[in-house]
């Protein structure tokens, strides 16, 4: 086959490598020409995925990839065409379609009969057949469903492990036609392998799920469902630090019974997926009540946690104070929605002098974030640690010196390596020293 995936970016790049190894012609397009260069070079735009420079490497050396700006180049006469633009949405839920209006409207001028068009960036439900069809048609001068078929299939993979989750999870999808889908089952098992799943109720592959809508509303559904369960956890840790309770033991004990299956606290819920689509959900659905206070309350978690810092250290006013962490989660090089923003602000606004360190950022690169870096080893009289890094685990007084107070916003830290220092994590308030 002949395949053009659009947007390489941290998900439509190892899609596109994916396709490629198994031997199909795989082109790329996306308007970043350094990213393309890059991957024309066989070097990784984005370091991080794991197995993504050698299978990028053996791809290209094969002649099954390239890369390209030109939709021109990528688009005619490709059997399928794999769309994994990002979508934006603002803080009053509104999605942008700015970047996937200007993609499918080149998509649309260049779109030959024949093609499968699958997208797979987590849409608003009703987005596939009402916005893009007409778009794809009004651009073509082609119909849907006779001269080419559109569907839906989110992307459920985390970066990092991008080419592992392909293989763990079904390939869920939905047609707007039975043709659209079953060109869409035949791709999708063409270019994917698939683990064996005991624990599911149907073998692991590729899942048709009926309608485009259908499929839209799973991705939406899943990431929703987890943004609430965080923020179901984060409401029982604020109440155990009310009474001393230590939740982590008390989820612990809950998850012990095979039907509570309750999250982690934490300071933040960042990245691209778990603060995005709740809002996405909220633009269908606005009365839904129980998925708007989830979001409210893991909103309003780091200024909880700088409230939990001052109410053990005391004013924060004129005080130098760290936080560990740009990221939005422990060893992922990203910031997107990361929790560091509104800790940093929040402690800005306490008058605090907030520095900020990330293992993974250098000094350039925070001071290119809006953060003042922090020099390993330089006095400081309280921090916070907003993304659980592996390396803060061997962390103690030595690498903070004259710390007098900690909060752990992600519960990564053992308080035993922290004598003299007033520790406290979310959740576990009963820990103060």
């Amino acid at each position: 086959m002949k395949i053009a995936v659009i947007a390489l970016g941290k998900i439509g790049l190892p899609l596109a490598v994916q396709f490629a190894s198994k031997g199909h012609e795989v082109v790329g397009v996306d308007v970043n020409a350094t990213v393309v260069d890059l991957v024309n070079q066989g070097i990784e735009p984005f370091p991080g995925e794991a197995h993504l420079q050698e299978k990028m490497r053996l791809a290209l050396a094969a002649g099954h990839l390239r890369a390209t700006t030109n939709y021109a180049d990528a688009v005619p006469d490709a059997d399928v065409v794999v769309l994994v633009v990002p979508l934006f949405v603002d803080d009053d839920a509104k999605p942008d379609f700015g970047w996937m209006d200007d993609a499918t409207d080149s998509l649309g001028k260049h779109l030959t009969s024949g093609t499968l068009v699958s997208y797979e960036t987590t849409l608003p439900v009703g987005t596939t057949r009402n916005r893009w069809s007409p778009k794809l048609q009004a651009g073509s001068g082609l119909t849907e469903g006779v001269d080419f078929h559109l569907v839906f299939s989110p992307e459920r993979v985390l970066t990092g492990r991008v080419f592992a989750d392909l293989r763990r999870y079904p390939k869920l999808l939905g047609g707007l036609s039975k043709k659209g889908a079953a060109l869409a089952r035949e791709f999708y098992e063409a270019v994917l392998d698939f683990d064996e799943r005991p624990d599911l109720a149907r073998a692991n592959g590729v899942w048709d799920l009926g309608t485009a809508e259908a499929a839209e509303l799973s991705k939406l559904a899943e990431t929703t469902y987890r943004d609430v369960n965080i923020g179901l956890a984060n409401e029982f840790a604020r109440y155990s630090d009310t009474v001393g309770i230590d939740v982590y033991q008390v989820i612990e004990a809950c998850n012990s019974q095979p039907y509570s299956h309750i999250h982690n606290p934490g300071i933040a819920v960042g990245g691209h997926c778990i603060p995005v689509y709740p809002r996405l959900y909220l633009w269908n659905d606005p009365a839904a009540t129980i998925v708007r206070a989830a979001r409210a309350r893991n909103a309003g978690m780091p200024n909880y946690a700088v409230g939990l810092l001052e109410g053990i250290h005391g004013s924060l006013l004129g005080q130098q104070v760290v936080v560990l962490g740009a990221a939005y989660r422990g060893g992922v090089k990203e910031t997107a929605f990361s929790g560091v923003f509104d800790t940093v602000s929040a402690l800005e606004a306490l008058g605090a002098i907030v520095t900020v360190h990330d293992p993974l950022y250098t000094a350039a690169e925070l001071l290119a974030l809006g953060f003042k870096p922090f020099d390993i080893g330089t006095s400081t009289d309280a921090a916070i640690v907003q993304a659980d890094h592996a390396e803060y685990k061997e962390w103690g007084p030595a690498q903070l010196p004259g710390i007098r107070s900690l909060l752990d916003g992600r519960r990564v830290l053992d308080s035993s390596s922290w004598p003299d220092v007033t520790f406290v994590a979310i959740g576990n308030a009963s820990s103060k020293a």
